[in-house]
């Protein structure tokens, strides 16, 4: 079942949009050489307790932290740890946060100090194509026009997108209907209506598309090592333009 918020669930969700935001900016300024995924973790579990929030991940179906921290050939869900992060190193973390029963997610693709230009341009068309597939969140579309805008702009700039995960509704549960691939022809799936909140987030490898799953269960990998950024906002389907509940200074 896709759920439509209220206006007072649309505002609960913008205060949790918020915290999630403001735990990137907060991390934006810590990434550098020498910093561990771990550290980057504790500051945000902090933040987070400190506002009074929920971090969304920590104890999902498990999951033992409150970020995901994913290094390099790492697609998503990386469990944060004693990795020190190097100079060169891209680094994507996606972060959840509930406030007042609902959720807010974003995941951001940060470059450690100085990196390479195919590792740049791996972020910047994937921060271009998470604004393309949000362009087409407007009353009247279908979920898969999102979809097609990803695919299209990675496809055409030389790059994959990932089959195997997909963006989702979003609300009081982290995961709800409907699921939103980054491929696909458009016009198919559920029309959008306003009040639908959905996670856009295209995840795009340098090379293959496919990806492995590592023995921890969580870990997501390229199948061919090369490097795979991720970019996400959650988002509200409005009357007039999509509303970015999780508009942040770094993305």
């Amino acid at each position: 079942m896709i759920f439509i918020k209220s206006g007072d669930e649309l505002e609960r969700m913008r205060r949790a949009g918020r915290a999630v935001a403001r735990a990137h900016e907060l991390l934006a300024g810590l990434i550098k050489p020498g910093v561990r995924t771990s550290q980057l973790d504790e500051a945000v579990y902090s933040f987070f307790m400190k506002e009074g929030v929920i971090p969304s991940f920590k104890g999902y179906q498990g999951f033992p932290a409150s970020i995901c921290t994913s290094v390099n050939e790492v697609v998503v869900h990386g469990i944060p740890g004693d990795r020190v992060l190097r100079e060169g190193d891209i680094i994507g973390i996606d972060i959840g946060a509930m406030v007042d029963g609902f959720h807010g997610d974003a995941a951001v693709t940060y470059g450690v100090g100085e990196i390479s230009p195919e590792a740049q341009r791996l972020l910047d068309v994937t921060k271009e194509a998470l604004y393309r597939g949000i362009a087409q969140a407007r009353v009247g579309n279908r979920v898969s026009d999102i979809s097609h805008a990803v695919q299209t702009y990675v496809e055409g700039s030389g790059f994959s997108v990932v089959r195997d995960f997909v963006g989702h509704g979003i609300g009081t549960a982290m995961h709800e209907a409907p699921q939103i691939p980054n491929f696909g022809p458009p016009g198919r799936g559920p029309r959008l209506r306003a009040g639908m909140c959905l996670a856009i987030e295209p995840m795009v490898n340098a090379g293959t598309p496919d990806v492995n799953v590592l023995d921890d269960g969580w870990t997501v990998v390229t199948r061919d090592a090369r490097l795979s950024a991720h970019f996400e906002h959650t988002v509200a389907v409005t009357e007039g333009e999509p509303e970015i509940l999780t508009m942040m200074d770094v993305l």
